[in-house]
C-alpha cells in the first residue's frame, strides 16, 4: 500500500472525466458531495436489463459498473463553478490486467485467490490522495503483490502524465 498525493488536480480531473484513461476500470464505489452526497455502490444489477443484455453481461462475468458507464453522470455532478466538498472514487484493476501482472512478475499467487487490486482516490479539503490496496481471499505473509501493484500504479500515473508526490 502506498499513499500518493495528486499534485495537479485540474489535470487529473480532466484525465478522469474527459479522457478514456480509467474507462476500463470496474467501479467499486463512488461518492461525490456537493449540496448533497451522491453515492454509487458499483454493483451491476443485471435484472434491470432486458433478458438478452442481462445474459450477455452474465456471460462476460460482469458484476461491476465500468467507469465509462458512470463517468458522464459523475461529470454532470462535479462540473460547475463550485468545487465539490469532497469525492471518493474506488476503482478495481480489471481481472485481465491483474492476471497479466501476476504472470509477468511470476508472483506466487493464483488469480482465483486475489479478490482485487484497488485504487482509492479521495478528495477533501483541497487535497487529492490516491491510496493503493490489494485484497486476497487467502492469508499470506508474502507482500509481493502489494509491491508489484504499487510500482505498476506509479508507472501508470507517469505514463498518463498524472503528477504525484509520495506521502509518508
Amino acid at each position: 500500500m502506498i499513499i500518493l498525493q495528486i499534485t495537479q488536480l485540474k489535470n487529473f480531473m480532466n484525465t478522469l472525466l474527459r479522457l478514456e484513461t480509467f474507462d476500463r476500470f470496474p467501479v467499486s464505489e463512488a461518492s461525490i458531495t456537493t449540496f448533497t452526497t451522491f453515492s454509487i455502490d458499483g454493483s451491476l444489477h443485471t435484472d434491470f436489463f432486458v433478458p438478452d443484455d442481462a445474459q450477455l453481461l452474465k456471460e462476460k462475468g460482469r458484476t461491476r459498473l465500468l467507469w465509462k458507464d458512470v463517468k458522464s453522470f459523475c461529470y454532470s455532478v462535479i462540473k460547475g463553478k463550485r468545487t465539490p466538498l469532497q469525492f471518493k472514487f474506488v476503482f478495481q484493476l480489471p481481472q485481465a490486467a491483474c492476471e497479466k501482472m501476476i504472470a509477468d512478475h511470476a508472483l506466487p499467487l493464483e488469480i482465483e485467490n486475489v479478490f482485487g487490486c484497488f485504487l482509492n482516490f479521495q478528495y477533501k479539503d483541497g487535497k487529492l490522495l490516491l491510496t493503493t490496496g490489494t485484497s486476497l481471499k487467502i492469508f499470506t505473509m508474502d507482500k509481493s503483490l502489494d509491491r508489484v501493484f504499487d510500482e505498476e500504479v506509479r508507472q501508470f500515473l507517469l505514463k498518463n502524465e498524472i503528477a504525484f508526490e509520495e506521502q509518508i
